[in-house]
């Protein structure tokens, strides 16, 4: 890329530019928390469309908690990044306990998003899934794999930024119909070298952005 996004508002204005040919469709569009929100609520509000979320927790590795192995999401469905379970020779029982540590704390913060906004019904839609960058991606591998089962007609991948084969894996996935990713920079360390400011999005600023939503939703219902 030429340069760094100067933080997730501008990238996902700048991503949403490059989704708007899919505004005659029927979207909605999802946002991973919680940085994904921030990138997901500027392509919402430029298409005029819905804004949700598919809450995905990260498998940590042992011993190396910033290592994914996989992801779980909200409702229990699991993606295993089966090389590093096999390389790692991580045992069944380690992804079990891992797993119902992951599903507490999504539930946890599920809970505080859901008292602002109910589930969108996904089925017949098409579905732009976005987050603020991919590294490994099995968070959005599990959050495709949700979309998915929930009946989406198509689901769009859109990220500002990622690496190149965590990329091609992404656009290999059956469920998915395609993927944009304005830049691949490489070598490829972090998504935080993606963007001048990175700063942690925190579960008030992802409530304050649903409520901006449900209020919007009450109005064009009037």
């Amino acid at each position: 890329m030429s340069r760094k996004y100067a933080d997730r508002h501008e990238a996902g204005k700048l991503l949403a530019e490059r989704l708007t040919r899919y505004s005659g469709e029927d979207i909605v569009v999802i946002g991973l928390p919680r940085g994904g929100v921030t990138v997901a609520a500027q392509v919402a509000d430029r298409l005029g469309c819905d804004l949700d979320i598919i809450m995905a927790g990260k498998l940590r590795a042992p011993y190396n908690p910033e290592l994914a192995i996989g992801a779980v999401t909200e409702d229990g469905q699991v993606y295993l990044n089966a090389d590093a379970v096999r390389s790692l020779r991580i045992p069944p029982e380690y992804i079990e306990e891992e797993k119902k540590a992951r599903l507490e704390t999504i539930k946890e913060r599920l809970a505080l998003y859901r008292k602002v906004k109910h589930k969108v019904d996904l089925n017949k839609k098409t579905v732009l899934i976005i987050d603020d960058g991919l590294a490994t991606g099995s968070t959005m591998v599990s959050a495709i794999q949700a979309a998915h089962a929930d009946g989406a007609a198509k689901i769009v991948v859109a990220v500002p930024g990622g690496p190149t084969d965590t990329v091609e894996i992404i656009q290999a996935m059956a469920e998915v119909d395609s993927v944009v990713c304005p830049a691949m920079p490489e070598p490829f360390f972090a998504v935080s070298q993606l963007y001048e400011d990175f700063l942690q999005v925190e579960d008030s600023e992802v409530v304050s952005i649903l409520k901006e939503f449900v209020k919007k939703q009450a109005a064009v219902k009037r």
